[in-house]
């Protein structure tokens, strides 16, 4: 009798900064099946079954090294290089996997005609029809994904796959416009306003759980056909922000027992500072819509979740037991400044901050600005 045990072949699959939300859940889905998963993390974590963890830091050459020289049947990576480094590291990359995923973003897309069209993944990107040349002169986020796309096409094989996500949301992360929870929903919930913006308020935007994302990475691994292909994996829902918002409140008016108060300005406030500005002008100032048909085709037993109902069931799991970094002590100056409130200085663990967040909080804009470089 044969052992089918035995007979079962499991893939050696590495993930590189796969401790975020859509790696955990990457992670757990390849472990289920059978797979041999390695995810690089910068802390001591406990391996288990099917998951090693190998601490390390995965910009670090000698580190990398040592990993790439194993063979493995497909790296995904989700590390965020800047454009030189990833130039620097992506033949040995190639070289070392039957399938390189590299973790780009829906970001690269540049604006469409109206809010009703559909993006797919032959859309124009912000790098090849933006004229901005302060924008260019970057390798902000949306430009360095784009760039680094290119370098992919450019580098003589096509054993790599290219993944556009949009903005992902999970039981950890919740974002409101260019928000962390941070500095939304923690200010909601310790007594202060939610600060948002007219601008971003109005356009539509794509919420994909990012357990649906990790499904479609993982249905795409070891698929002959994704070889030197894009895939943007996003529901096909879209929601304006201020709907966004509403489900939000809703969930918070049952938590708190009253709904959070909410300021709206006209214009975001990260538009008044140059490092914080390319996000908003060049991603939540779009209406975006996806054309999902190609990853569906693609992965077959692919399922989106309702946006509507896993935002309130991932925020209330969240309020059950909720964990906050710090709330970005600028921003949250600027919203103070506009609410007239002022954060309690023992959220702040240095005299440092403390004074920083003064500074910011009441002296005038142009010295605020000087900060943020």
């Amino acid at each position: 009798m044969i052992d089918q045990e035995k007979k079962t072949i499991h893939r050696r699959i590495l993930l590189l900064g796969g401790t975020g939300a859509m790696g955990e859940h990457l992670t757990r889905i390849l472990a289920e099946q059978g797979d041999d998963v390695h995810v690089t993390t910068r802390s001591c974590r406990m391996s288990e079954r099917n998951i090693t963890y190998v601490q390390g830091n995965a910009h670090e050459i000698t580190f990398i090294n040592d990993l790439l020289r194993e063979s493995w049947d497909a790296i995904v990576d989700f590390m965020v290089y800047n454009t030189d480094e990833f130039r620097v590291r992506v033949s040995q990359l190639l070289k070392a996997t039957k399938q390189y995923i590299f973790i780009s973003s829906a970001r690269v897309y540049g604006p469409t005609n109206s809010s009703d069209e559909l993006i797919n993944e032959e859309t124009p990107r912000l790098l090849d029809m933006i004229k901005d040349e302060e924008y260019l002169n970057t390798d902000e986020y949306a430009l360095s994904k784009a760039r680094q796309e290119n370098i992919l096409h450019e580098a003589g094989c096509n054993n790599w796959t290219i993944i556009r996500p949009y903005i992902t949301f999970s039981e950890t992360r919740l974002q409101l416009g260019v928000l962390e929870k941070e500095d939304w929903l923690w200010r909601a919930i310790n007594g202060y306003s939610i600060v948002f913006s007219k601008d971003i308020a109005s356009h539509y935007t794509t919420l994909t759980y990012g357990y649906d994302v990790s499904r479609g990475i993982a249905g795409l691994i070891g698929l002959p056909a994704a070889l030197g292909e894009v895939y943007h994996i996003t529901t096909d829902e879209a929601y304006k922000w201020e709907e966004i918002l509403e489900v939000y409140l809703h969930v918070l008016d049952k938590y708190l027992g009253h709904r959070p108060k909410v300021v709206m300005t006209d214009k975001c406030l990260n538009l008044r500072f140059p490092a914080m500005q390319f996000q908003v002008k060049y991603c939540r100032l779009f209406d975006r819509r996806f054309d999902n048909s190609k990853i569906r085709l693609a992965v077959p037993t692919l399922r989106f979740k309702n946006t509507r109902d896993e935002i309130e069931s991932c925020l209330g799991t969240f309020l059950e037991s909720p964990l906050f970094s710090s709330p970005a002590l600028l921003l949250n100056a600027q919203m103070d400044r506009v609410t007239g409130e002022r954060m309690r200085l023992n959220i702040y663990s240095t005299l440092k901050s403390r004074l920083k967040y003064l500074v910011a909080r009441y002296a005038p804009t142009e010295i605020v600005k000087v900060l943020t470089k």
